[in-house]
């Protein structure tokens, strides 16, 4: 289950409150207000209002219409409306360039927005703490984190502006979703030197941060460290920090701090109750979920879809499909509408078990509550389909996919092609394989993988051997998975000279061989008798750290059990392989 942002999503809730305060002064006079929410509903109502505005004597107020067309998200109008202000000479002031830059940031043309600096010294604005903290937020916006991380120390280092908690906040919000939570750390510790101190909105920001790294201990220290600070902790910091624990599996933790909170009078919403349910159905305690289920209604806290749908995940992976069931129609009973994500969660849980009649009932069933199937839903019953040999089926929902459903993506593609090798459909598989190629479909290493594999399972060695030499040439090279393929293809073939060049190849490409190699070699060498060669490899498999896995020494007493003398050829096995 996906779990939400709650610090990122609050703190950004503030951040128009202090970051586009509304002034009402051009140049030092009082322009006329207006009712923009009420004259603008659409496009034509803002750029009528707009003509109106510039005859108006004397001139209103043109940045609050410029704000309420960026939140229209009318972006490119903003930007010809400002350029036909200037035009007309109509004079500037702060707002309406900060309006402005944000509308730029928000297009993801940073670049233009840094154009507008020079207007600020022609006119005579001084920069303010709002422009540069929309223009760092641009720059993150855009991926440019060496960019804004070099602006925010300049504008410190330069005394250009002091930077206030939402700067700061932009700042490592921006740090924190791009990994650097190390970063995010060193930043509030430089707030606590200056003027500025950090509140409860940074602290939550940066304990999410190390929560979502799974670095819980450093998250608790900083919740240690705010109450030693008199910051007292709010609902978000203890949603990271469940979420956190959940994912961890760490639920004796979790009824810590949830007991702590309440202490606090701060109680559980449904979303941190769902979080609970959805971590104890993880680590299978079901019974432990639906008890918590049941505390949250006795607490007046009405579970809602996502809660259903943890319970019902959590039964799918103990296999008990019916409860799933069962708490599907519970909800329905009361009135919740089911979701796709509902639908999708029963459906993987019927094709896991294969049980496809049931999960095929649930997808037409999808279409007739007017939900649409989303690519996961296709994906899941073309996977369930194929598994237990509905080849007529899944080429129909496969189609029907094609033609009316979403765009397949590659994980549909390589279920398709990896279920009609599967079933020996070979020409079908490669037709589709070679169509995708022509459209120049988006592919990865994964997916030609799929297609080797295939083909070495159907004896088509040498169209997957040349399969496997293209990657290069296109710019996928080979992953270890991928040269594991080619070597098990090989060495069913009892091909073990090719195997164990591929092998030398896979080193010499920098691609370092794991334990699967060297036991797909081991299995080749017994499946075609080759013990002298075995005795020689095993020797530098036992070097490297390897040892036979439980389907290589399964191989090994079958073939030990017809013939004992196997055991002399190789002492090595009664020393290094016990199994």
């Amino acid at each position: 289950m996906m779990a939400r942002n709650i610090s990122v999503c609050k703190y950004n809730a503030i951040m128009p409150l202090r970051s586009y305060s509304t002034s009402f002064s051009v140049k030092g006079k009082v322009g006329i207000r207006l009712n923009f929410e009420n004259e603008v509903k659409c496009l034509d109502d803002a750029v009528t209002l707009f003509h109106r505005m510039v005859r108006m004597k004397p001139l209103p107020v043109f940045g609050q219409l410029f704000k309420t067309m960026i939140n229209m998200k009318h972006y490119a109008s903003v930007i010809s409306l400002f350029r036909e202000m200037r035009k007309l000479d109509i004079p500037i002031d702060e707002f309406i360039l900060n309006n402005v830059i944000n509308n730029y940031c928000l297009m993801h043309r940073v670049d233009c927005a840094f154009s507008l600096l020079p207007i600020y010294l022609k006119s005579g604005i001084p920069f303010d703490v709002v422009t540069f903290t929309t223009l760092i937020r641009g720059l993150f916006a855009e991926n440019k984190v060496i960019n804004a991380i070099v602006l925010f120390k300049k504008l410190v280092r330069d005394k250009i502006c002091e930077p206030d908690e939402i700067m700061y906040g932009t700042v490592i919000n921006g740090l924190s979703k791009r990994g650097h939570t190390q970063k995010t750390l060193s930043l509030l510790r430089l707030m606590e030197q200056g003027n500025t101190k950090p509140n409860i909105y940074i602290y939550n920001i940066v304990i999410d941060a190390f929560c979502k790294d799974r670095h819980l201990d450093a998250a608790i220290n900083l919740l240690n460290e705010m109450k030693q600070k008199g910051i007292p902790p709010d609902i978000v910091t203890y949603s990271s920090l469940i979420d956190g624990l959940c994912k961890l599996g760490q639920s004796e933790k979790v009824k810590t701090l949830l007991s702590e909170m309440v202490n606090l009078n701060i109680y559980p919403d449904v979303y941190i109750f769902t979080m609970v349910i959805d971590g104890l159905c993880k680590e299978g305690k079901i019974e432990d979920a639906e008890e918590v289920m049941k505390h949250m209604v006795g607490k007046g806290v009405e579970p809602d879809i996502m809660t259903y749908n943890a319970i019902m995940d959590g039964y799918c992976l103990r296999g008990q499909l019916y409860r799933a069931k069962r708490i599907f129609d519970v909800l329905i009973g009361k009135g919740i509408e089911p979701s796709i994500f509902s639908y999708n969660i029963l459906i993987n849980g019927f094709c896991k078990e294969k049980k496809v009649a049931e999960a095929m009932q649930l997808f037409v069933e999808i279409s007739q509550k007017g939900l649409k199937p989303d690519t996961v839903t296709y994906n899941t019953i073309l996977h369930g389909l194929f598994e237990v040999g509905r080849i007529g089926d899944a080429k129909r929902v496969y189609a029907e996919m094609l033609s009316v459903g979403p765009k397949p993506n590659i994980c549909t593609h390589s279920t398709v092609i990896d279920g009609y090798f599967r079933y020996g459909l070979v020409e079908e598989a490669m037709s589709l394989f070679k169509k995708l190629e022509r459209k120049r479909e988006n592919t990865n290493i994964a997916f030609y993988t799929v297609v080797i594999n295939g083909l070495c399972k159907n004896g088509k060695l040498d169209e997957a051997h040349s399969v496997f030499e293209k990657l290069s040439l296109i710019g996928l090279p080979p992953d270890v998975r991928a040269y594991n393929t080619m070597i098990t293809g090989f060495c069913l073939q009892g091909l073990l000279d090719e195997a164990n060049s591929m092998l030398r190849k896979m080193e010499k490409n920098r691609c370092l061989p794991n334990n699967v190699t060297y036991n797909v070699f081991v299995q080749g060498c017994l499946r075609w008798s080759k013990f002298s060669e075995m005795r020689t490899f095993m020797k530098e498999m036992a070097d490297r750290g390897f040892s036979f896995d439980a389907s290589t020494a399964g191989f090994l007493v079958n073939v030990v059990r017809e013939n004992p003398s196997v055991l002399d050829m190789i002492p090595e096995l009664h020393s290094k392989n016990k199994y």
